[in-house]
């Protein structure tokens, strides 16, 4: 059986070349390794040099939660529910192995010793390459999360109408 070489220089102009434009990414998990990969993928894009929308809803609102930041929510349900739900993209879980935080701590570790960036920093490599963060409204407004409680570098707060606008313009898109 032959084997083909491929010349990853080659490879990356020729896909340069073809590149799909623009890459929309749905973040809905709150989970570590979710969410590095939905941000590898989505800095991986934009230093390709394609137009990158990440969507974050549901618990994937966690990841651009500041930490620690509670519910202003007005009613006791949706403020415990912000308590029960803590944000901020060092402290979320890994979606297998979690095992009450040891799994996570044991995966920091391993990404720390492998000079990994973490989530946060995956995060802000993804802002300085330009990568557009749209919070969901709605899920906003059922979690009792307020814009406020999110980072800055939030470009915009929409619905589900701007998120198929960009994955209509999209040649990408993802769901994570």
């Amino acid at each position: 059986m032959a084997t083909a070489q491929i010349e990853p220089t080659a490879a990356l102009a020729e896909l340069r070349d073809s590149k799909a434009d623009r890459v929309t990414i749905v973040l809905l998990s709150g989970d570590l390794d979710k969410a590095m990969a939905a941000f590898i993928i989505a800095t991986g894009a934009a230093a390709m040099g394609m137009q990158v929308t990440v969507f974050f809803t549901f618990w994937g609102l966690n990841t651009i939660r500041k930490k620690g930041a509670s519910s202003a929510a007005s009613d006791w349900l949706r403020r415990m529910f912000g308590l029960l739900n803590r944000g901020g993209a060092d402290m979320l879980p890994l979606s297998r192995f979690h095992f009450w935080g040891l799994g996570t701590k044991m995966m920091q570790m391993v990404m720390k010793q492998n000079r990994m960036p973490g989530v946060p920093e995956l995060m802000q490599m993804a802002l300085d390459l330009g990568v557009r963060f749209i919070a969901c409204t709605t899920t906003m407004g059922l979690m009792g999360i307020t814009k406020d409680t999110l980072i800055d570098g939030v470009d915009q707060f929409a619905g589900v109408t701007t998120y198929l606008a960009e994955a209509r313009q999209g040649s990408v898109n993802l769901f994570i």
